[in-house]
């Protein structure tokens, strides 16, 4: 455990509930409580309650902030309406990405942009650095703020239990990566329907002096509903299963969103120059020479990362995320490969230490939530 590791306002309550600890992004945070597997599969199945507090949050607010960020964002933010929210990335001037990241608009005029946990501190740095010359302000309110999340098909209703009668309608009509100030367990909180787990949920922001009443209080509201507290480890797997790509994983400055799949998210139609406009506007009407894809091994050995995709005892990618998926029952992969292979069907090995196992690309996400009513 490093010493120049921070600790969350919840990191006591990871203690009290008998977590094992893990570095990420220089923080302390709980990898699992019971078995991880336990953990997936409570997500998948009732609720499951994570500490996302290592996760940055940057305050950015003036009468140009919409402008603003469409400079130093690649998406349209100044179309997005008040109390919704944008998947975005921001990329330096050669299109590698920064970081991906969720913006959501909170007023006219004030958003809040919300980075990965090692990235957190660059993120703001940069959008700083980016600012000269609008007329807005950033603030970085990371230090000050919790998030925690209920992710999983009863979240709504460990939520509801925990609202106010004034506040149930608007969690239920809350739609996918939208945003709403309310209180929950007597607290001011801005609830968003965010998540990274592939089943529906909501991620709450609110200061870090009060979390531990709300990780408390989720706690026993959500006993009846199945919920527990989950870490890392199965975040991690919820992730993969749901396609959802890691920044140091699939993500990084030696990436470009065309790669990544994520080249929707880049707005060449908005009038605003943005960072790293004139090295993706031409990328976007270029066929990769590499992509994303996922992949399904045809036996029972996983991929891990940094595992050589191959062809014909040539290594044609890279794997960048793996792991047996445990909803499926089959062990998945996310990899870099070249663009000749990465149509769905195609057979490929990865390199198991020397043992070139056969894979098949195949469609992701791996895992899709079934809508609520449909048979299992």
């Amino acid at each position: 455990m490093s010493e120049q590791s921070k600790h969350t306002a919840l990191y006591t309550q990871h203690e009290a509930h008998g977590a094992s600890f893990t570095d990420f992004g220089g923080w302390q945070m709980p990898l699992k409580y019971r078995s991880e597997l336990e953990e997936h599969h409570t997500v998948r199945k009732a609720a499951g309650l994570f500490d996302l507090s290592h996760m940055g949050e940057v305050l950015v607010s003036g009468p140009q902030a919409a402008e603003f960020l469409n400079y130093a964002l690649v998406s349209n933010l100044a179309v997005l309406a008040v109390g919704k929210a944008k998947y975005s990335l921001i990329c330096n001037e050669a299109g590698g990405v920064i970081d991906d990241l969720i913006t959501y608009r909170l007023t006219g005029d004030s958003f809040l942009v919300v980075p990965n946990a090692s990235n957190a501190p660059v993120v703001a740095e940069e959008l700083r650095l980016r600012a000269k010359g609008f007329d807005v302000a950033v603030e970085d309110q990371s230090d000050t703020t919790a998030l925690v999340a209920v992710q999983g098909p009863t979240a709504e209703a460990v939520l509801l239990d925990l609202a106010r009668p004034e506040d149930a309608a608007a969690i239920r009509d809350l739609k996918y990566y939208a945003v709403v100030e309310l209180e929950l367990a007597g607290l001011p909180v801005l609830l968003a329907r965010t998540g990274y787990t592939g089943e529906d949920g909501f991620e709450i922001f609110l200061g870090g002096n009060v979390a531990v009443r709300l990780w408390n209080a989720a706690l026993e509201a959500g006993g009846k509903h199945g919920l527990l507290p989950c870490g890392l480890a199965a975040r991690d797997s919820l992730r993969l299963e749901a396609g959802m790509p890691l920044y140091g994983h699939e993500l990084g400055l030696d990436t470009t969103p065309f790669e990544a799949g994520l080249g929707p998210v880049v707005s060449t139609k908005k009038p605003d120059d943005f960072v790293g406009r004139s090295v993706l506007e031409p990328l976007k009407a270029v066929e990769p020479a590499r992509r994303l894809v996922g992949l399904r091994a045809v036996g029972r050995r996983s991929a891990r990362a940094g595992y050589d995709v191959v062809v014909d005892g040539a290594a044609v990618g890279t794997v960048t995320s793996g792991l047996p998926s445990p909803t499926l029952g089959y062990p998945v992969a996310l990899a870099y490969v070249d663009a000749a292979y990465a149509a769905v069907g195609t057979e490929v090995q990865v390199d198991l230490r020397g043992r070139p196992e056969p894979f098949t690309v195949i469609p992701t996400p791996f895992y899709k939530r079934r809508p609520a009513g449909s048979p299992q």
